[in-house]
């Protein structure tokens, strides 16, 4: 029995076609036993978010608590994306969520804040409280006709400062350069190469300001920008060999996260600012051996919290940060279902 040979061109179609059909396998039009169709691939965990001035929020955190120096009650208004920059894709190509990693950046520095950026639960509660819909007790069990919440003259405690501001600028390719290589040989069926490789950097920009909120002065403002680098390196080969055809290419790009930057804009002035309230000399009240940032306070990389009992030394403040905790695949007392 003679065995079957394609025809020499449609060697290369039929390979391809059986890379595509393998390929294809790899997703299907029938959920499986999971009732997923596909399963999403990546498994990098949890990770904490800080920039190269967290950890002096942190520091600055551990002096407050060492002196016992109280923190104002700030707030944070709008920090808005004033740039108007738009990306290919129609979305905004800044962040605009600066006011949100200003409370987080905040809660870094130990501070006492105050929600003013998005009160609509509470104004909501507020009616139904001042209608008599609302009762504390049902919750914990008590009579439907429990006594319903009261609202008491002053007790929401209002705040001595609160930053606004916002991103201001956004600039691109500042300064590029690159260099692009390519040679081949003189034959008819010779090979070439090449090899590319571009470097661009822009920036970009925040101004905030910390207003007194009695009287609406400005007591404190900082502008910063920061400079953003991106790189992309490539090669490639195309030779003929024996009648066939290898085009072989590579490379590797990568730009530094923009809205990271516009957190460590956010973070730079929030240590400016907190240190001036703290009124801590500069950099050097970290310098101490004793001040260990991730002591038993409740502020840590990924905020502050507020313990819920008095348990600071056993509760999850400290293991926030860590990759592994609470992962079903990379941490264990998860999987065994222990307590």
């Amino acid at each position: 029995m003679t065995a079957f040979r394609f025809p020499r061109p449609l060697r290369g179609a039929a390979v391809a076609a059986a890379v595509a059909s393998v390929l294809a396998g790899c997703a299907s039009t029938s959920a499986g036993p999971s009732g997923q169709y596909a399963s999403p691939i990546g498994n990098a965990p949890v990770t904490s978010n800080p920039t190269p001035y967290s950890t002096a929020l942190y520091c600055l955190a551990d002096y407050a608590r060492r002196y016992n120096l109280p923190s104002p009650r700030m707030a944070v208004g709008r920090i808005s994306d004033y740039t108007g920059s738009i990306s290919s894709d129609g979305g905004r190509q800044i962040t605009q969520g600066a006011s949100l990693m200003a409370n987080t950046a905040l809660a870094k520095a130990g501070a006492r804040i105050v929600e003013r950026y998005d009160t609509s639960v509470s104004e909501l509660e507020l009616r139904y409280a001042n209608n008599k819909l609302i009762g504390d007790d049902q919750e914990n069990g008590g009579p439907q006709d429990a006594a319903y919440r009261r609202i008491l003259a002053g007790q929401v405690p209002g705040s001595d400062f609160y930053v606004v501001g916002g991103i201001t600028e956004v600039n691109y390719n500042i300064r590029s350069g690159g260099i692009d290589i390519a040679g081949g040989e003189v034959q008819q069926n010779g090979g070439s190469g090449m090899l590319t490789g571009k470097v661009f950097v822009m920036n970009v920009a925040i101004d905030l300001r910390l207003v007194q909120t009695t009287t609406l002065e400005v007591v404190d403002v900082v502008s910063y920008q920061k400079q953003i680098v991106g790189r992309e390196i490539s090669a490639g080969v195309f030779d003929f060999l024996n009648g066939n055809v290898f085009d072989i290419s590579a490379g590797t790009s990568g730009l530094e996260p923009v809205q990271l930057a516009v957190r460590a804009l956010v973070e730079r002035a929030t240590v400016e600012f907190m240190a001036n309230l703290y009124g801590a000399p500069g950099p050097e009240v970290c310098l101490s051996p004793a001040n260990d940032p991730l002591g038993d306070s409740p502020v840590g990389p990924t905020g502050g919290y507020y313990p819920a009992y008095a348990n600071t030394d056993t509760n999850n403040g400290q293991t926030r940060a860590d990759p592994s905790r609470w992962h079903d695949r990379r941490d264990g007392d998860v999987r065994r279902g222990r307590y």
